[in-house]
């Protein structure tokens, strides 16, 4: 059987945001076995799996993150959404846009320290859609 759910997470500033809980309200029922695929709609965020107990990840994580993909650069051609924008479609293509975890027990079958990031890049991404499909 297959479920699918359409969220939208509230509009956050930049940075990589814990947002298990909020995925989680959204959805209905998990079943006993099965996969859980979201997939974000928007070319200038993404979805990572990563450090779920200690913030200074996410401070670190959005740290390194800027000094790979610096704004401003003189070779981008895509500018007139401002700055951060074209940087913000190279980190999108880094961290991708989905993820699969599976489903055991009617529960997110994640490592005791792992939870759903939202990667936002824009300095004001807005609201951001994720499409949730549920496999059991």
């Amino acid at each position: 059987m297959v479920q699918q759910v359409e969220l939208i997470l509230r509009p956050r500033t930049r940075g990589f945001h814990l947002v298990t809980d909020e995925v989680l309200s959204a959805l209905p029922e998990l079943p006993a076995c099965g996969l859980l695929h979201l997939f974000v709609k928007h070319t200038s965020c993404g979805l990572a799996i990563n450090e779920n107990a200690d913030p200074d990840v996410r401070t670190d994580m959005e740290s390194s993150f800027n000094r790979l993909v610096k704004e401003r650069e003189p070779y981008y051609l895509h500018t007139l959404e401002g700055a951060d924008d074209m940087p913000a479609h190279i980190k999108s293509v880094l961290t991708g846009v989905s993820l699969t975890i599976p489903i055991t027990n009617g529960r997110l079958n994640m490592g005791t320290w792992q939870g759903i990031y939202l990667c936002e890049y824009r300095n004001y991404g807005g609201p951001r859609h994720i499409t949730a499909t549920i496999i059991s």
